[in-house]
């Protein structure tokens, strides 16, 4: 035997060995009474049994081992003919054509069963019958398989159509095996040899079987019912078994390199095998790779596509891993994506205001500020039907989302695939989209099922924790009326002292002193008021009503004001917008984006302030070429109370600004990057006289 061929075939058989030997003891070790157990064992027995006497002669070329070796393998093929026909044996009540067909079957494999043992006795004792003793244990070998394939036939026709699903496996395995050993016994039969490349790797391919008859003995009630096969131990195993497959190949490939390279084939066989090492390695860290292998085993077979205990504790625990709020968006989505090997996805969630949804988070996904009213076709079909909407399906069969109009961003959102819903109780929190799947995964009912509750869970994790910011921020606004009311304290000195310097003006008059003291007295309250006031901001809603206000005065007011303090803004206005609401609180939320763009912009920077009227809004654009804010920032921090990027800021500003435009049904939005500057928009209503009363035009008769 040449000493490459030597190797695998060692190789082989001793894998065989290994797989069955290890494969019987599992089995033992959980034992259940019953025909078809007790055959299941017998036959993995004996097949260990062969692989390791087959190895045994590999290794010593023993005359017995090999004696053996082809006994055991008559023996374990009479073991598969056993099981087989036991999987088929009638009941008592079966019809007596059942009966009869199943005992001509049972005849038929003892006969070869007793002629193979007889062939194998005329070789061993140099005797010929007829037919030459080794062209009688070729024929012989030859009818056994081809009857094993009849079994496995009779076997797959026969079984019950809801038991098809869990025989499949073991008729793959076993059908396969049959085959190769139905050409390795023709071909030696036409050609008078055995195929020695055929016959070396004849024990990997019979290994093949074990993993295919476990995920069979696992799906089968009336096997042993204490062996449990996941889907991560099948994945690891058929993830085995194709790597040592591929490493058999090319070792194979890199024998016949060496052999037919001439001078060369050892620099060849070392470059082939180098390069193999290198592909394996980048499959084997191939998510993409890795995804693929998941779906074809948890496809064809499992009998659902999910181990639904390991997926909910991956989950679970990827939801219960995070220190924050942002923090807990991007778990969200990470877990639903693994769930459908998706690489990226984005997350929306309703704004405080219940009025649109704003991305709150991102995975490998590019940062949008777009927002999705929450009265939108998109909301209201989720909130209806409670969907998982796939975006290819829609695409292709619009007509199966009735009422759905998807809008332009989401039509047009990079690699964009599923939209699940994450809902609390009624109510819809967000929405997260996934982007398109490292594979093809089959959207059923299984994936839209599994996505829809783990949906319902991630919307009452992240349900939670809005509720615990919500009562965060109460409690800083507790803290903040507490500071007010240090305020107010010191004010009511500033009276005081004011009060007692009046009481005594009218006696001192005339005392130059007592005006320089006066005057240094108003100095030092006035200053001290406006510190207090730079610390206490007025968020008090006002009791008139919105009332119409031009917008260019108001910009106006705001230049000249800025440019007496030094500084100056560029300002564009096109024509006189009237807009709708009060007219200091508009100022001052004009007059506080102006200063924080001021604040960011050095003073040889631009601050600019546009207005200009689109459709039924008025829109201010403020912006400078200033520090800007990152995406993490905008995303996260920015309008939420005691939120700043100054260092003295309190953070209320940007949130009373935010939440005082919206309750006038108007917009904010932000546009900003680091280093380069920001851009800040304002939409506000416009105001209508003729749809408005008399009493809120603001004239007076």
């Amino acid at each position: 035997m040449e000493a490459a061929i030597e190797t695998v075939s060692a190789w082989s058989y001793g894998l065989a060995g290994f797989v069955f030997a290890a494969f019987a003891i599992f089995h033992a070790s959980g034992w259940r009474t019953g025909l078809q157990s007790r055959a299941l064992f017998l036959v993995v027995a004996l097949s260990a049994v062969w692989g390791i006497t087959s190895l045994a002669y590999v290794l010593t070329e023993y005359s017995g081992f090999l004696i053996g070796s082809l006994l055991a393998d008559l023996l374990r093929y009479g073991g598969w003919f056993w099981f087989l026909l036991v999987l088929q044996m009638p009941e008592r009540s079966a019809p007596l054509a059942s009966t009869r067909r199943w005992n001509w079957l049972a005849s038929i494999g003892t006969s070869l069963l007793m002629v193979g043992i007889a062939a194998q006795v005329m070789v061993v004792s140099n005797i010929a019958f007829l037919v030459p003793a080794q062209r009688l244990v070729l024929l012989d070998a030859l009818g056994i398989t081809v009857f094993a394939l009849v079994l496995v036939e009779q076997l797959l026709r026969n079984v019950s159509p809801d038991l098809r699903w869990s025989i499949k496996p073991l008729c793959l395995g076993v059908g396969g095996a049959v085959l190769f050993d139905l050409y390795l016994f023709s071909d030696a039969l036409l050609f008078n040899r055995i195929d020695a490349d055929a016959f070396s790797i004849r024990g990997f391919v019979h290994a093949l079987v074990v993993p295919l008859v476990a995920v069979s003995s696992s799906r089968s009630r009336d096997w042993k019912k204490r062996l449990v096969l996941s889907q991560r131990a099948a994945l690891q195993s058929a993830t085995l078994v194709a790597v040592g497959v591929y490493l058999l190949f090319m070792s194979a490939a890199g024998y016949y390199v060496r052999y037919f390279g001439g001078e060369w084939g050892r620099a060849f066989q070392i470059a082939l095998l180098f390069a193999a090492l290198l592909l394996l390695g980048i499959l084997g860290l191939s998510g993409s790779m890795r995804a693929k292998f998941r779906v074809i085993i948890g496809k064809h077979f499992f009998s659902y596509r999910y181990d639904y205990r390991e997926e909910w504790l991956r989950f679970t625990n990827t939801l219960s891993a995070q220190d924050g709020f942002s923090e807990m968006g991007q778990h969200v989505i990470k877990g639903l994506s693994d769930m459908v090997e998706s690489p990226a996805g984005s997350l929306w969630l309703k704004a405080p205001s219940g009025d649109f949804y704003a991305q709150a988070a991102c995975w490998n996904m590019p940062v949008s500020s777009v927002t999705e009213d929450a009265n939108s076709s998109l909301c209201r079909f989720l909130i209806e039907s409670g969907w998982i909407i796939n975006l290819e399906e829609y695409r292709s069969a619009p007509r199966r989302y009735e009422k759905l109009e998807i809008p332009l961003w989401l039509a047009e959102f990079p690699n964009a695939w599923l939209v699940v819903p994450l809902a609390t109780g009624s109510e819809m929190i967000g929405f997260v989209i996934l982007a398109t799947a490292r594979t093809r995964v089959e959207v059923n009912w299984e994936v839209n099922d599994l996505l829809k509750t783990a949906g319902r869970q991630a919307g009452a994790f992240l349900g939670q924790m809005q509720a615990a910011e919500a009562l965060l921020e109460v409690r800083k606004f507790d803290a903040f009326n507490r500071m007010s009311a240090f305020v107010v304290h010191d004010l009511k000195n500033i009276v005081a002292q004011l009060s007692l310097m009046l009481k005594n003006a009218e006696r001192h008059r005339d005392n130059p002193e007592f005006q320089q003291d006066m005057l240094m007295t108003v100095e030092h309250s006035v200053e001290r008021m406006r510190q207090l006031m730079m610390q206490l901001r007025e968020g008090a809603t006002p009791v008139n009503s919105p009332r119409g206000i031009d917008l260019g005065a108001v910009i106006r007011r705001i230049q000249s004001a800025k440019t007496r303090q030094g500084r100056e803004v560029e300002i564009e206005l096109t024509e006189k917008v009237i807009a709708k609401g009060h007219e200091d609180r508009v100022e001052r939320v004009i007059g506080h984006v102006v200063q924080n763009a001021l604040d960011a912009t050095e003073s040889d920077g631009r601050v600019w302030v546009k207005l200009e009227r689109q459709r039924e809004h008025a829109l201010v654009v403020v912006g400078d070429t200033g520090h800007g804010m990152s995406p993490e920032f905008l995303r996260e921090r920015l309008f939420k109370p005691f939120q700043t990027t100054k260092p003295a800021g309190m953070g209320i500003g940007a949130y009373e600004s935010f939440q005082y435009v919206h309750e006038l049904g108007g917009k904010v939005s932000v546009d900003s990057e680091v280093n380069v500057g920001t851009r800040v928009s304002l939409l506000l209503p416009l105001f209508e006289v003729a749809a408005e009363e008399p009493s809120k035009i603001g004239v007076s008769v």
